[in-house]
């Protein structure tokens, strides 16, 4: 501490401020009347930002009724929280709220002496799933993108209560509901780009889990490790996963595990078996999942793992995806992530048929869609067939630019351990042969660095 500072106290959860600051928090509290006090401490088990209807579901009780929450919300605002300009705003456009650090120890101290500390946690953690089950639906209803904002919006909240060991009584006891938060949130770890955080948060929690990790568990488990390059890590909790689905009744899992089965197939470049796979899935998937890849991504996997062997049945899976996705508009909106890989599959037939422009152009929407979804594993595959494409055209930069963006983001997003998918190292390789026919060193060595200081989100504008 350097001289003339004030002294400091740490929170209980790992942040520090001055005692003076504490101080005044204090005394603001003691100005309050007995309900803005009572909502004061109540609060403090948020982690981020909230808005009303939070603050009712979490803070409401006998002595705090929910209809009074909103009146006693707006006397207290002024006094102990600051309204937030949220990047990702609620529906109701409603003020979201977040406590600052010094007024949060002080309720939390004060919660904990009340004797209420651990029933307002597990209200929050109540409000938590809801909000992750909420989030979950949305992504499979097409709203994918609001799904995506509103996980991002409360993860401050949903990482908590995602680890049991902040449960109350004992991480044992709130496990159950880590890993059914974790794995409602399936979409923002696989199809959003946050690999390695779900991963982790998963696993934590399955670790402290009492008894048999669920069917659905594992198998984001298994996905969380293709996902993360190690498809040798997938295998034995894929055969756990059906051991545990076949053991539950969970015909839904069975669909989910054949997909990602044919997933990890593809990955590895074994192509028949992935469409296989693909095809039980589409023979086992309900007509509406609620949950998980969609019939589309089935669809869609299928003609990928097709698309350089039999163009012509890759082209009717993907024509018949479309049916069946219109079959079902009425009930499910867009799903982003299948569209995605469905223009990979189009720019792949594209170039079968010589027809360079046209799979560019499905390449570069490719990469734009999985640019706004977050998903760096899509985001790289597609660049790198945009920039074959770009090198056969003869613009050499331009390819030369996308793959050192792609070097960048593959090492910045995973570890060293991560190898592409088979059928992205093809792309690569024949990418690098285009292009090395067209500069060599220093230029082309010169031209990676310039495309990875610009980055693929500045170059998905440009090209």
């Amino acid at each position: 501490m350097w001289a003339g500072e004030p002294p400091e106290t740490e929170l209980l959860w790992g942040e520090t401020v001055g005692l003076d600051q504490i101080a005044a928090a204090e005394r603001g509290y003691e100005s309050c009347g007995p309900a803005e006090q009572l909502l004061w401490e109540r609060l403090s088990v948020f982690e981020g930002a909230f808005g009303r209807e939070a603050v009712r579901e979490v803070c409401a009780s006998g002595t705090l009724p929910a209809g009074r929450i909103q009146q006693v919300l707006d006397r207290l605002a002024p006094l102990a929280l600051l309204p937030v300009d949220d990047l990702f705003d609620g529906e109701d456009g409603l003020p979201r709220y977040w406590m600052p650090h010094p007024m949060r120890a002080v309720g939390a101290r004060r919660l904990t002496a009340r004797g209420d500390r651990w029933a307002v946690l597990l209200h929050h953690r109540r409000w938590c799933v809801k909000v992750a089950r909420r989030a979950a639906d949305w992504w499979q209803r097409g709203r994918q993108l609001d799904a995506r904002d509103l996980a991002l919006r409360e993860l401050p909240d949903l990482a908590a209560a995602m680890d049991p060991t902040t449960a109350p009584l004992s991480p044992s006891a709130e496990a159950e509901t880590s890993v059914e938060i974790a794995v409602s949130l399936w979409f923002l770890w696989v199809a959003c780009g946050r690999i390695a955080e779900g991963r982790s948060r998963l696993r934590h929690a399955l670790h402290l889990h009492p008894g048999p990790p669920p069917a659905r568990a594992l198998w984001l488990a298994a996905f969380l490790e293709l996902e993360s390059g190690r498809p040798e890590d997938a295998d034995p909790l894929l055969a756990q996963a059906w051991a545990a689905a076949v053991r539950d009744g969970d015909e839904r899992c069975l669909a989910l595990l054949a997909h990602l089965r044919g997933a990890t197939a593809l990955y590895q470049g074994r192509t028949r078996a992935a469409a296989a796979e693909f095809r039980e899935a589409l023979a086992l998937m309900e007509e509406h999942p609620e949950f998980g890849p969609t019939r589309r991504a089935c669809w869609v996997g299928l003609a990928l793992s097709l698309c350089r062997s039999d163009p012509e049945a890759a082209q009717e899976a993907l024509d018949q995806g479309d049916l069946d996705h219109e079959s079902r508009r009425a009930w499910v909106g867009r799903d982003m992530c299948a569209e995605a890989w469905a223009y990979h599959v189009r720019a792949e037939l594209g170039a079968w048929d010589g027809e360079r422009e046209r799979a560019a152009e499905y390449a570069r929407r490719a990469l734009r869609e999985h640019l706004r979804l977050g998903s760096a594993v899509g985001a790289a595959c597609a660049a790198e067939l945009l920039a074959q494409m770009r090198a056969l055209e003869g613009r050499r930069d331009a390819a030369a630019h996308l793959l050192g963006a792609v070097d960048l983001l593959r090492s910045s997003v995973f570890d060293t351990s991560y190898r592409p998918a088979e059928y992205c190292l093809v792309t690569r390789a024949r990418g690098e042969e285009a292009l090395g026919a067209l500069l060599v060193d220093p230029e082309l060595r010169s031209a990676y660095e310039e495309g990875a200081r610009r980055g693929l989100f500045a170059l998905a504008g440009e090209l």
